[in-house]
């Protein structure tokens, strides 16, 4: 597997049918900056990502309360990087505490995007994303607000996170229709043990829409490590924070962490760690554009990076056992079995 000078070899995959490459691996702040990250060692983690060839960079304005994009802005700015080499984005949806400081009506999509920008001190991004959807605005009026962002020269590109297919497909309608920009990129929890909406329910946004995955979890907030199968919880790990108590109570059952066991032979006979093998079948996915990784440690980056040379060894053989193990494949409406 030699990949030239023994460095993994990142791969660059368009976002969906847009002409944007992402890395197949990229960076998501949610937990980790502002919350247990500042400037210095965010510093430190993103240098970590970009020599392992990482260029994409996820954010929220909900991520620490805002202080998640001023930490990446400030550690970018300190870093010297070129505004072109890096793919950035960030979300819109909770700004703060007044009625008007949520959701996707086109006054909070414009001010929350102005604010993000400020906090992150960057002219745009390359990607906004609307973080979920919103059921008390109108479609219309969140496409139509998208289109102005990216007219302004604010986002490039605009997309959604957590929306079902009806709501994707009713934003590109309502698009076709004004002869606007759809949404290229959904960003949905995509992992071994959650399938059902990238594999079944988004299966004709694919082929229709040409839409693209930016996937989270990859590792089921870390369940798929195997760090939690001695049924104690690390004190350094995110089930540990007092805020994700009830994700740990949710996630750390007898069932998975039986399936959990039961992926370690296949991982060992790779000759890899369990949780380069569970980002490396996310990446495998051909409608996934970018996995989003999460670390605290320049170690847990380096570990995590090194899923990419792990996708090839992802034979149909491979895939067939660990099926075997997880159980998980969602049932094909079109197979009726």
């Amino acid at each position: 597997m030699g990949s030239g000078g023994g460095g993994t070899q990142m791969q660059y995959k368009n976002l969906g049918r847009s002409g944007l490459k992402v890395s197949q691996l990229s960076y998501g702040a949610w937990v980790s900056f502002g919350n247990q990250l500042d400037v210095k060692e965010a510093k430190s983690i993103l240098q970590c990502c970009r020599d392992h060839g990482v260029n994409f960079f996820d954010n929220a304005e909900v991520y620490a309360n805002g202080r998640a994009e001023e930490i990446m802005g400030q550690s970018i700015r300190e870093l010297g990087w070129r505004r072109s080499d890096l793919v950035i984005s960030t979300k819109i949806f909770w700004g703060g505490s007044g009625p008007n400081d949520k959701g996707l009506s086109r006054k909070h999509i414009i001010e929350g995007t102005k604010a993000s920008l400020k906090r992150l001190d960057m002219d745009y991004v390359d990607v906004l994303y609307c973080h979920r959807p919103d059921a008390s605005t109108p479609i219309e009026e969140t496409v139509r607000a998208m289109n102005h962002v990216i007219d302004k020269g604010w986002a490039f590109y605009w997309g959604t996170s957590e929306w079902t297919a009806q709501q994707i497909t009713e934003a590109w309608g309502v698009a076709q229709r004004l002869d606007l920009v759809g949404p290229i990129v959904e960003q949905p929890e995509y992992n071994m043990l959650s399938r059902h909406k990238v594999e079944t329910e988004y299966l004709p946004l694919y082929t229709n829409y040409g839409l693209g995955l930016t996937t989270w979890s990859p590792l089921a907030s870390g369940v798929l490590t195997g760090k939690y199968n001695k049924g104690t919880i690390p004190p350094d790990s995110r089930f540990a924070l007092e805020n994700y108590k009830n994700l740990a109570n949710r996630s750390l059952v007898d069932d998975v962490l039986r399936k959990v066991n039961g992926l370690k032979p296949i991982a060992d006979e790779l000759g890899v760690p369990l949780s380069q093998l569970a980002i490396a079948w996310c990446a495998a996915n051909p409608n996934v554009s970018s996995v989003i990784t999460g670390a605290t440690k320049e170690s847990q980056v380096q570990e995590n990076m090194k899923a990419v040379d792990v996708v090839p060894l992802l034979t149909p053989a491979v895939m067939e056992k660990i099926e075997a193990v997880i159980q998980s494949k969602p049932k094909r409406p079109d197979s009726f079995k």
